[in-house]
């Protein structure tokens, strides 16, 4: 069985009003007690896959879950085991699933070794229908705890469940997209990906390693699109099945990173990986648009995506200007000099801020909605196929000829078009990791490999240009701003001349698209 849902989570002040709003239609309402199990190691875990035993009323149901194709999609199968008899304990049993898309997944990666039980939830779950057209999507409010039990002298550890999930049971996903729009927008709702199962496996962490130092850094990098496998090596689709599954690739990287700021993380490295998600989301849909033109609805999705990118950059700079760029200059004798403050009413939102606003999670959900497989859709043909290869060599060649005629004149450039040729570089270096697997996947790698120096070195000379306009700004406060801006500033022909060579030097990377 494949899950089509939405979860969000709820803010504190804004429960009761949400429970009042769900209690305008008949709603059912359950104990939920389960216990999970993994192995010692965490394999389950670590190949984002859950096993659990759940007490339903009387009944037990043992349940599978692993990941499915993009965000919206879960493998689940239920094994109901009825009610048993007096004095019987319920026993997990992995074969329960034998057969089943996610029993496959159980067994190839637990490999017949023993499980453990790691962690339990206790969960009283609300729930209703409500029908939209002709869809009917259950709504479900979890409140409760996940708890990891004292073991081995470490105390016990617990975490908050104050959940609302959306499940299509039939219909469109449309129309799920929709409910979950209203939900979301009227009681201030951000999309989380972090299941119960991942509540209990980030505090059996933490019995483990008490230290925050040892939580680990939970920032997901960028990950390739995931593609029908067609057989025979040659992936054949056509235009909005790229355009979907590049999208989801794209939101696997957003919202795992989106939900951990959303809870209250600051992390750098969170904020840089979003961004870059963002970067090469509007990658997509600016390259992608042809190959399929008026799927994306970029006059909605884009000046969303351009705003939270200038905000998240802004904290970015900060962080580039602290971690990277001043112990140069220290180590160059300038003075030390704080960066001004911004102005308490000109200050922009935080990351946070910007990812709970109803404008971004309005966003995520109709991305996710276009994120999703369509039901009963044909493999593309040869000819389409064909003719998408065609459409993204003519692109790729476009981009790639730019990139050298930019080169020969790099130094010469205005500052616009230096910084136009470095997003131009990165939207090729995008563009040819989405579509690596339409042509020689091998040949692909190592053409994005070719284009890293020039990425690299284009990379610091904006990194610089962003710098020497803060510490100009800072020089009306603090005249010893003026060393890093002399300093900066000294450094730029070098590096514009760093820069042209690597461009021209892309003539010998070889066209994996040719």
């Amino acid at each position: 069985m494949t899950e089509i849902e939405f979860k969000f989570e709820i803010p504190e002040e804004r429960l009761a009003a949400l429970q009042k709003d769900l209690a305008r239609a008949n709603t059912t309402r359950t104990h939920l007690q389960a216990r999970y199990f993994d192995t010692a190691d965490s394999r389950l875990a670590g190949n984002n896959a859950a096993l659990r035993l759940r007490k339903e009323g009387r009944r037990w149901v043992q349940t599978a879950k692993a990941l499915g194709d993009g965000p919206l999609h879960r493998l689940e199968h239920n094994a109901d085991l009825g009610v048993p008899r007096a004095g019987v304990a319920v026993q997990v049993d992995v074969q329960r699933h034998a057969g089943t898309p996610v029993g496959e997944v159980l067994a190839r990666v637990l490999e017949d070794a023993p499980l453990v039980e790691t962690f339990a939830t206790d969960i009283w779950r609300t729930t209703r229908r409500a029908r939209l057209g002709r869809s009917i999507v259950e709504l479900a409010l979890d409140m409760g705890r996940v708890v990891a039990p004292a073991a081995g002298g470490r105390p016990e550890r617990a975490a908050v469940v104050r959940e609302l999930e959306l499940e299509l049971v039939s219909g469109s996903v449309a129309d799920l997209v929709e409910l979950a729009q209203r939900w979301s927008q009227r009681h201030g709702l951000w999309y989380g990906t972090v299941s119960k199962a991942e509540r209990g496996e980030r505090l059996r962490e933490a019995q483990q390693h008490p230290d925050p130092a040892h939580a680990g850094d939970r920032a997901v990098k960028a990950a390739p699109p995931r593609f029908r496998d067609a057989g025979g090596g040659q992936v054949e689709l056509d235009g909005p099945e790229l355009q979907r599954a590049v999208v989801a690739a794209c939101l696997a990287q957003i919202l795992p990173n989106a939900t951990e700021i959303a809870a209250g993380s600051g992390a750098p490295e969170l904020v840089h990986q979003l961004r870059v998600g963002i970067r090469r989301l509007r990658s997509a849909l600016r390259e992608l648009d042809a190959v399929a033109p008026g799927r994306f609805d970029t006059a909605a999705w884009e000046p969303v995506l351009v705003e939270s990118f200038r905000i998240l950059g802004a904290q970015r700079d900060r962080d580039v200007l602290a971690d990277r760029l001043q112990p140069h200059l220290q180590a160059a004798g300038a003075p030390l000099v704080a960066l001004p403050e911004v102005d308490a009413a000109q200050q922009p939102p935080s990351p946070g801020e910007v990812v709970r606003g109803p404008a971004f999670q309005k966003l995520l959900v109709a991305l996710i909605g276009f994120a999703a497989p369509p039901e009963g859709a044909m493999p593309a043909g040869k000819d389409e196929a064909a003719a998408l290869r065609k459409q993204l060599a003519l692109r790729l060649d476009k981009l790639h000829r730019q990139l050298r005629k930019a080169g020969k004149r790099f130094e010469q450039l205005p500052a616009g078009e230096q910084h136009r040729a470095r997003k131009r570089l990165k939207r090729l270096r995008y563009l040819s990791e989405f579509v690596a697997p339409l042509f020689d996947k091998a040949r692909a790698r190592r053409y994005v490999e070719d284009l890293l120096p020039a990425q690299d070195a284009l990379g610091d000379y904006n990194d610089d240009v962003v710098a020497i306009d803060a510490y100009r700004d800072a020089a009306g406060q603090d005249p010893r701003a003026w060393f890093a801006v002399g300093w900066l500033a000294a450094r730029q022909p070098a590096e514009a001349s760093a820069c042209a060579k690597a461009l021209c030097a892309l003539g010998k990377a070889r066209k994996f698209w040719k």
